[in-house]
C-alpha cells in the first residue's frame, strides 16, 4: 500500500504538534511520562516564585512547582507541587519559600518533618517564607551607604586639610621634631657620659647610704629600748602616790616655816637665845664662871676634893 505525500505530511505535522505539547507541558513542569504526587501550600506572597522553580530538599530537587492560583477572596495563592513518588513527605513537612539569589528568584525547599504519617496525594503542607537575600542585606547595605557617607565626609575634610600650606606646616612639624631628637640624643650621650665619670662617687654615695641606713636602724632599736624605759618610768611614778608625797612635803615645809615664824618671834628656848641679851649674857657668864672653877680645880684640887688613906682628918 502506497502512502500518498498528503498523509505523510498530515503524519508529520501530529507528531510535530504533539511533540510540541509535550515540550510546552515539559516547560510549564508538567510530567507526562510518569505519575507524581500533587502537594499544595498556601502564601501570603509568591513574589520570584514561577511556575517549574524547583521543590528541594537540602539542595537536591524531589519536584518542581507545577502551578499558581491566585484566590481572590482572601488574597493568598495555592501552590501546587509535583513531587517524585519514590520520596516519602512526612505529613508535618514545612514548604518554605526561599530565595536563590540576589536577584530575587525563589524556590521550595521542604523541611522535611519527623512525623510517622506520610503525606497523601493532594494534601495540603504547612507553609513558610523567608525573607529575600536582598531583604536579608538591606541593613548591611544601609549601613554600609552610612559607612561610605562616613568616609566620603572624612576624605573632604582631609582634602580641605592637606592643602599646600598645610603640608609645609607638617614639613616644619617633623623637622623641628627630627632636631629635638637630635637634641635630646646629644643630651643622653652627654648624661651617660658624665653618670660613666661619675661611677665611683655614685657608689660611695651609695654605700655612705647603706651605711647611714645600718646606723639608722642601730639607732631605732636604741631610741626603741629608750622609750621602752621612759615609759616604764612613766608608769611607776603613774603608779606612785605623788600627790601624798607632796601633800607631806607641805605639810613639813609648813612645820618649818611655823618653827623659824616662832624662833624669829622670840619663843622658846632658841628663840630667846637668839632674840633675848640677857639670856646671853648669863649663858656667858656661867661660861666663864665655870671656866673659872675648872683652872681653880686643876691648880688648888684638894679644895674640892680630899683623900686620907686613914680617914678624914678632923677640922
Amino acid at each position: 500500500m502506497k502512502i500518498n505525500n498528503e498523509t505523510k505530511i498530515g503524519v508529520l505535522t501530529a507528531i510535530g504538534i504533539t511533540i510540541l505539547i509535550l515540550g510546552y507541558s515539559y516547560l510549564k513542569g508538567n510530567d507526562v511520562f510518569s505519575g507524581s504526587n500533587k502537594f499544595y501550600a498556601i502564601y501570603r506572597n509568591v513574589e520570584g516564585l514561577t511556575l517549574s522553580k524547583p521543590v528541594l530538599v537540602n539542595g537536591f530537587q524531589i519536584g518542581h512547582v507545577s502551578n499558581m492560583t491566585l484566590q481572590t477572596e482572601s488574597g493568598f495563592t495555592v501552590v501546587e507541587f509535583k513531587i517524585d513518588p519514590k520520596y516519602p513527605i512526612p505529613d508535618n513537612t514545612v514548604a518554605r519559600l526561599e530565595s536563590t539569589d540576589l536577584l530575587g528568584s525563589k524556590a521550595i525547599v521542604f523541611e522535611m518533618g519527623n512525623s510517622r504519617e506520610l503525606a497523601e496525594d493532594q494534601d495540603t503542607l504547612r507553609a513558610d517564607i523567608q525573607g529575600s537575600l536582598a531583604q536579608s542585606l538591606q541593613p548591611v547595605q544601609r549601613k554600609a551607604e552610612q559607612l561610605m557617607d562616613k568616609v566620603d565626609s572624612s576624605l573632604s575634610s582631609i582634602n580641605k586639610i592637606l592643602n599646600p600650606e598645610f603640608q609645609r606646616n607638617i614639613d616644619r612639624s617633623f623637622l623641628s621634631i627630627a632636631n629635638s631628637l637630635q637634641t635630646l640624643e646629644g643630651t643622653t650621650k652627654k648624661i651617660d657620659r658624665l653618670v660613666a665619670g661619675q661611677t665611683g662617687h655614685i657608689n660611695g654615695i651609695l654605700s655612705n647610704a647603706e651605711v647611714m641606713t645600718s646606723n639608722l636602724r642601730t639607732s631605732s632599736k636604741s631610741l626603741n629600748a629608750t622609750t621602752t624605759n621612759f615609759e616604764r618610768v612613766s608608769n611607776d611614778l603613774a603608779n606612785a602616790n605623788i600627790k601624798q608625797t607632796l601633800e607631806n612635803a607641805n605639810k613639813a615645809m609648813a612645820d618649818l616655816q611655823s618653827t623659824i615664824n616662832n624662833i624669829n618671834s622670840g619663843k622658846g628656848s632658841l628663840g630667846l637665845l637668839l632674840n633675848d641679851d640677857k639670856m646671853y649674857n648669863n649663858l656667858n657668864d656661867a661660861s666663864l664662871n665655870l671656866n673659872k672653877l675648872i683652872i681653880d680645880l686643876k691648880a688648888h684640887p684638894s679644895r674640892y676634893v680630899s683623900f686620907s688613906v686613914f680617914g678624914r682628918k678632923g677640922d
